[in-house]
């Protein structure tokens, strides 16, 4: 019976760092745009793709013709 004398202050002080830690978060606006990274993530695999390719085909013509 006496733990509980210890075991209940100290979850209530792991409650509130939580909860103050969670107000942080919606203060900082963590949980603004929830969407927008794991959309970003699709688009980005195009765009380096792209990227990839044109400095592949630049390396590729350089090789070829020395003149440039």
């Amino acid at each position: 019976m006496d733990i509980i004398y210890l075991l209940l202050p100290v979850a209530l002080v792991i409650v509130v760092i939580i909860i103050g830690i969670f107000f942080w978060a919606v203060k900082s606006d963590q949980f603004e745009d929830m969407e927008g990274p794991a959309h970003r993530i699709l688009m980005d695999d195009d765009a380096s793709e792209n990227k990839k390719t044109d400095s592949d085909s630049t390396a590729g013509s350089s090789a070829k013709n020395p003149d440039k």
